[in-house]
């Protein structure tokens, strides 16, 4: 019997807030444990929540994002259960009247060969659910060999969105192609940085199989908070070959939520898994309904910028470029920028595209640098490749430039004055540097005038050599055949 896959999606993603969503403590990473909380992220007796604006701000660029539509009342409610890094014993969330529903997004998607390659890019669109607003949990920790385990509230009361998608996803690479374009819409419109390591985007995955053909679902297991776009794809991927084997042999499929064990490429039995009314929902009381209007929801439309699919598709009309290039240069908003900013200083965007996808893209990974940090400015870039195109420095040297450009910030213009660099075009040195390799080489001149032409490069090479690589190459091969004959 074959069998298809129906995946779906859950990601919570932190938002870029300064401070958390019910109090003024700090929503920052990385601070010493338990130093940015207070009365009311403790979830201390007679602590009352207060909403920060930012959140509303950041959930509806995100929802407009994502094409969807903001209720203009939602309201917020307890989730109820029992974890040690739950302070209150409930989290605020929202349940039966989120703050938005009903989008899609429509994205280049598709399956890979063994090596991770796309095989065929293909559009597909995927239905998002709802998304919703509520606050992050605090973190336990599991230190080494130490028998004991602590609880750092930091985190508890940072912001976060719930992006749930429809079942939509038939494998495991049209999940991975789908989350990977919800970190990239997220960070362009700057609410999350998409750090999974840090976890301030996490995903679980609810994956199941059934017969093809088959219309109803079949039991579904949950893979929980994977921190990768690899681990969430190859999690998937044993998920279902695990399911389909067991209901081959006659089995059954226990609704469960499981976890990845990346060192043992498998996943593992966590707990039975939770329904909607185990949490017991019922209304916050301490906070009154969250009501947007129409002018609220335009005022912040018209701050979304253009996203990363909309600029891919522009970028790959407008500038003639593949569609693996057009999805690399769009990859950020800094380096979608970044390659603009070089096309206007140059006019030329293919050259550009070249350049930043072979010598920059290297240089920023050996140095572990991001295009927004770029030390080689775009403009200086631009000019670069203009210097190039008019001859007055060679390709070899550009790239040799480059570097230097990369190592010290500095424009190419005052690099090449610096290092001597420019191009020699001048016919007159040229011609003179010709004779003076002819005549120190007599024999292979004899050979190349008896038949081998093939000594044309030697020629080619003593004068590049000569000129320590500044001769123009084209000038030095015309002049060439004009004295060898």
């Amino acid at each position: 019997m074959e069998y298809e896959a129906v995946i779906g999606l859950e990601i919570h993603a932190q938002l870029l807030t300064k401070s958390k969503i019910f109090c003024a403590c700090s929503a920052a990473f990385g601070g010493r444990a338990n130093d940015d909380t207070c009365p009311v992220c403790l979830g201390l007796p007679g602590a009352l929540p207060v909403l920060n604006r930012a959140v509303v701000e950041m959930a509806t660029l995100a929802a407009l994002a994502l094409n969807l539509r903001i209720n203009e009342t939602s309201i917020f409610a307890r989730k109820n259960y029992f974890y040690p890094d739950l302070p209150k014993g409930y989290q605020i969330s929202q349940y039966d009247q989120p703050f938005s529903e009903h989008g899609w997004v429509e994205i280049p998607t598709s399956e890979r060969d063994e090596q991770g390659r796309p095989i065929e890019w293909r559009k597909k669109r995927f239905r998002i659910r709802r998304l919703h607003i509520e606050e992050d949990a605090g973190k336990s920790l599991h230190e080494g060999q130490d028998p004991y385990s602590y609880v750092n509230l930091n985190r508890s009361g940072v912001p976060l969105l719930e992006i749930v998608s429809e079942p939509d996803f038939r494998s495991s690479w049209q999940a991975y192609d789908y989350v990977q374009y919800l970190r990239k819409t997220l960070q362009y419109i700057g609410v999350c940085d998409g750090n999974m390591e840090e976890g301030s985007l996490r995903c679980d995955a609810n994956v199941s199989v059934r017969p093809k053909g088959e219309t109803k679902f079949g039991t579904k297991t949950e893979i929980k908070n994977v921190n990768s776009f690899r681990f969430l794809q190859k999690a998937i991927e044993y998920e279902i070959a695990r399911q389909i084997e067991i209901l081959s042999e006659g089995g059954q499929i226990i609704q469960e939520t499981r976890l990845w064990n990346e060192r043992e490429s498998r996943t593992y039995s966590m707990r039975s898994k939770e329904e909607a009314h185990d949490y017991r929902y019922f209304p916050e009381p301490d906070l009154p309904p969250l009501k947007v209007n129409q002018e609220w929801i335009a005022a912040i439309r018209s701050q979304l910028p253009e996203l990363p699919e909309a600029r891919r598709e522009r970028f790959q009309k407008q500038y003639d470029l593949s569609m693996e290039e057009s999805m690399l240069l769009t990859q950020t908003r800094s380096m979608a920028d970044y390659y603009e900013r070089v096309v206007q200083a140059c006019g030329n965007a293919k050259q550009s595209a070249n350049w930043i996808l072979s010598e920059l893209l290297r240089e920023l990974k050996n140095a572990s640098v991001d295009v927004a940090n770029c030390p080689v400015k775009a403009e200086d870039l631009g000019r670069l490749i203009q210097l190039i195109n008019t001859d007055t420095i060679s390709g070899k040297i550009g790239k040799e430039v480059f570097i230097k450009m990369f190592e010290t910030g500095k424009p190419p213009d005052v690099l090449i004055e610096e290092l001597g660099l420019q191009q020699i075009s001048d016919v007159t040195k040229l011609q003179q540097i010709i004779d003076a390799v002819i005549e120190a080489n007599p024999k292979q001149l004899s050979s190349y005038k008896a038949g081998k032409t093939n000594l044309f490069g030697f020629f080619v090479g003593q004068v590049m050599k000569a000129t320590q690589g500044r001769a123009n190459p084209q000038l030095v091969n015309n002049l060439l055949k004009e004295r060898l004959g």
